[in-house]
């Protein structure tokens, strides 16, 4: 049975289906999905419009309990939606299972800010007129969100778009399409206007144009590669569209000569093929002291090697597959460029057979690599990351900051003035400190520089920017009589 679009409030079909099967065993196929037309994305956004304003006029409390019911039920159903996750997108069951818990916790959060939306007030500098401002909804927010973490990018997107007041027209990717209907299913089954939320799966060429580039939308967010990114603000200043984008990474970890090198080499491992290397916080670039280099690469390279490759369901497994044969082939193909830049490829990089077909490969370690290589300066989005010998703390803070990234960046070290300085100078938008590059928490700021991020910052507090507007009102009551 065909999974279905919600257009306009009902669940309907599209022009065309895909089907979605698991890169970890390819017999097995997860569904068939529709595909929408022009036609119902217009349907859907001339209702999102009328169902805004209706939303927007909710109480509070009314708001909050309909957060709060999505989010209790992602936190109570995790282990059976985490487990749809691990078979469509190929990591394994336990982060799954924790990426929809976290995706409740999104929720959760944001019920709670529908009751701090506090304004401001102030006297004029008129005399007998007071000024409040306060933010009100943006209106029909468009969400496009990646594959990589299906339900939760796209929760903390919808959670706070819809605790401010605003309708939500969401286009998920192709390749994750079930763990979307999931999440539709839950929140259309709330005390919501109708149309207020809608799902519209369809290429990023069709649908995903078609939506950018839409005079009905009030603001975009998205979350992806840095070519669509530009692509989409592109079209989106056309109609001065409200953009907020995150895109692309080339994260680094700064391992010092006084670092803990079991602990350098833990966060190593996990920052770099926690995921299967597939998250925009991997450490892709390990820059190590040459003090502790040899006696570092000779564990990060035993631990890669010891690493459990497998099927994302199975007990045990610490890498599943990654998500799609364009990705592995893309993956494969950044191997062969940086053996061909002179790196040495000390473990890893290779397609595996294993008793299901599916899409894996082996961890992969590059030595001897300089930050003007290829494989150093392009986010690769795949189990592979490079050391990178320098020989001072200021040979590895320029190194951190010699890219067009600027995500997250964390250094290892036991000394107080080098975190303190590494943290106030890495040109980053999250910056760690005996910890991975990898793990963000909901309720504070999340974003980068450079080529990594562009407008308003998600998350906390912070998101309130991008999915309000500010009014600012003046009035007179005049004097008593």
């Amino acid at each position: 049975m065909t999974k279905l679009n919600l257009i306009a409030g009902e669940w309907l079909a599209g022009e065309s289906e895909i089907e979605n099967r698991n890169p970890s065993d390819l017999s097995d196929l997860v569904g068939m999905f529709a595909q929408a037309s022009a036609d119902q994305l217009e349907a859907t956004l001339d209702q999102a419009q009328v169902a805004q304003a209706e939303w927007a006029a909710y109480g509070l409390e009314r708001k909050q309990t309909v957060l709060n019911n999505i989010g209790n039920e992602l936190m109570s159903r995790a282990e059976e939606l985490g487990t749809l996750l691990a078979r469509e997108e190929g990591k394994p069951l336990a982060e799954g299972k924790g990426e929809v818990y976290r995706a409740g916790q999104f929720f959760t959060y944001y019920a709670a800010e529908c009751l701090r939306q506090i304004g401001e007030n102030a006297d004029s500098v008129r005399p007998d007129i007071e000024v409040d401002v306060r933010r009100e909804a943006v209106g029909v927010v468009a969400i496009i969100s990646p594959w990589n973490f299906p339900t939760a990018t796209a929760s903390w997107k919808i959670a706070p778009a819809l605790c401010y007041g605003n309708a939500v027209v969401w286009k998920p990717a192709n390749i994750t399409p079930a763990s979307a209907v999931a999440l539709t299913e839950i929140i259309e089954r709330q005390d919501i206007p109708k149309g207020l939320f809608s799902l519209v799966m369809g290429s990023g060429r069709s649908i995903g144009q078609r939506l950018v580039e839409s005079p009905k939308v009030n603001a975009i967010s998205f979350t992806g590669s840095v070519p669509v990114g530009k692509g989409i603000a592109a079209a989106a200043i056309q109609n001065l569209t409200k953009v907020q984008m995150e895109m692309g990474s080339k994260n680094a970890l700064a391992v010092m000569d006084d670092a803990d090198l079991d602990l350098a080499v833990a966060l190593s491992l996990g920052g770099a093929f926690g995921g299967t290397g597939q998250k925009c916080t991997a450490s892709s670039r390990l820059v190590v002291h040459d003090a502790i280099h040899d006696a570092f690469v000779e564990k990060l390279v035993a631990g890669a090697k010891a690493m459990k490759v497998g099927h994302a369901l199975e007990e045990g497994v610490q890498m599943g597959p990654v998500v799609s044969e364009q990705q592995l082939n893309e993956n494969l193909a950044y191997v062969d460029l940086g053996k061909s830049e002179g790196a040495e490829l000390a473990c890893g990089g290779q397609r595996l057979e294993m008793p299901h077909e599916g899409f894996y490969m082996s961890p992969g370690v590059f030595l001897n690599s300089t930050n003007a290589m290829r494989i150093n300066r392009e986010e690769m989005f795949a189990p592979l990351t490079s050391v990178i010998k320098v020989g001072s703390y200021d040979e590895a803070l320029a190194v951190v900051n010699d890219t067009n990234f600027g995500l997250t960046s964390g250094i290892v070290t036991q000394s107080l003035a080098r975190a303190t300085h590494f943290r106030r100078n890495a040109r980053t938008g999250v910056v760690t400190v005996n910890l991975p590059t990898a793990g963000t928490d909901y309720h504070v700021p999340f974003g980068g520089r450079g080529d990594s991020s562009y407008g308003p910052r998600e998350q906390g507090k912070a998101a309130a920017e991008f999915y309000t507007t500010v009014k600012t009102a003046y009035i007179s009551a005049g004097k008593p009589v």
